[in-house]
């Protein structure tokens, strides 16, 4: 079984340390209670406020939203209907986002939400994807997120049982020739012994989420998931020093020509902006500004960087026309006391967010 702790016993700084930073899986159990989507989300609110509206269910499919959950209520272990897993929420339904508010601070994404991110690669909310299946409905194949991702997936309605497997144990679990983090094994359920004589070497972990829990599995952890009861989830990335330096190795692959000068100017700059941050993520100690003492111009020193956090989130941002909003959180910036609440700024689309100051954006520390 997968270790479970409660939110109420596990702060933040301490799931970071012990989890993300160790690349250890856990369930949070009570990590998202608080936000409307608790109370509001089931599949006949999805039929009755989308019903008509087209929507990605998977790669390649496409279907109206009152026939999908039409599908996922009849949906039964001997005949699964359709998961969806192919919806982000931001560019999809911005509409949802504010049910979503208290976020789950557990999810936060760390360096994606950093302004010292450049656009291309900035997701203040973590690629926020909606996740949705019937009885029996399952994700499709036995898999770990791309691009060295850690990923969080917690639960809104109904009960979601996954099945883990290590990084250690990849050989046992059949890696994709050409694509590497996904499997050959269709059904872990019901593995083929006589196609995958390994697999059964392979240490299983199983958990079984309810509402308002939340796994977090780090990155290269093999997972899938199964729908016990109708069931609706949401899912985040996390990159954080932890999963860096893979994180940059896969968007940076080696390249010839024109298109390789271009990757390796792309791959020093995430690699020194990975130095600067784990800079700002060191945790408690007095900090320190290069070359300088520690002491009450520490204060001023922050503040410096909190006003250029500001600058640069006062530039237009760009996510897909949607909006993200970080609620403010007790954290400690760079030991100067509470975070604090920033103004909203305008994004592409005439949505807005609410910016954090960067300290606490770079470090993830909120909530």
């Amino acid at each position: 079984m997968l270790e479970r702790r409660h939110a109420e016993d596990l702060p933040y700084a301490t799931f970071v340390r012990e989890y993300v930073a160790r690349n250890r899986p856990v369930v949070v159990e009570n990590a998202m209670l608080a936000c409307p989507a608790m109370s509001k989300w089931t599949p006949e609110f999805f039929k009755r406020e989308f019903g008509p509206r087209q929507v990605n269910i998977s790669h390649g499919q496409r279907m109206t939203f009152d026939a999908f959950i039409d599908a996922v209520l009849a949906s039964r272990e001997d005949a699964p209907g359709p998961y969806m897993y192919r919806l982000f929420i931001g560019p999809h339904l911005p509409e949802l986002l504010p049910d979503l508010e208290p976020q789950n601070p557990y999810a936060f994404p760390r360096r994606l939400a950093s302004p010292l991110m450049l656009r291309p690669w900035r997701r203040p909310d973590g690629y926020l994807k909606l996740l949705i299946g019937g009885t029996g409905g399952h994700f499709p194949i036995l898999h770990y997120d791309g691009e060295n991702g850690h990923a969080t997936i917690t639960e809104i309605y109904g009960d979601k049982e996954f099945i883990l497997y290590p990084p250690e144990d990849s050989a046992h679990v059949y890696p994709k020739p050409g694509v590497p983090n996904q499997s050959l094994i269709p059904d872990v359920q019901h593995p083929d012994p006589e196609r995958f004589p390994l697999f059964a070497r392979a240490t299983q972990y199983r958990t079984v989420l309810r509402p308002g829990d939340m796994v977090f599995v780090p990155s290269r952890w093999w997972h899938a998931a199964r729908a016990l009861t109708p069931s609706i989830s949401i899912c985040q990335n996390i990159f954080d020093a932890s999963n860096w330096a893979g994180y940059v190795d896969e968007i940076c692959p080696l390249a010839p020509g024109l298109h390789g000068l271009k990757r390796m100017a792309k791959k020093a700059y995430l690699t020194g902006l990975g130095g600067i941050l784990s800079v700002l993520e060191r945790p408690a100690a007095p900090w320190r500004w290069p070359g300088g003492p520690a002491g009450p111009n520490r204060h001023r020193r922050c503040r410096r960087l909190q006003h250029l956090g500001r600058r640069q989130l006062g530039r237009k941002l760009t996510y897909q026309s949607a909006w993200v909003k970080f609620p403010a959180g007790n954290a400690a910036c760079c030991g100067c006391g509470p975070g604090r609440n920033l103004p909203a700024h305008r994004v592409s689309g005439g949505e807005a967010w609410a910016a954090r100051p960067i300290s606490s954006i770079c470090t993830g520390s909120w909530g």
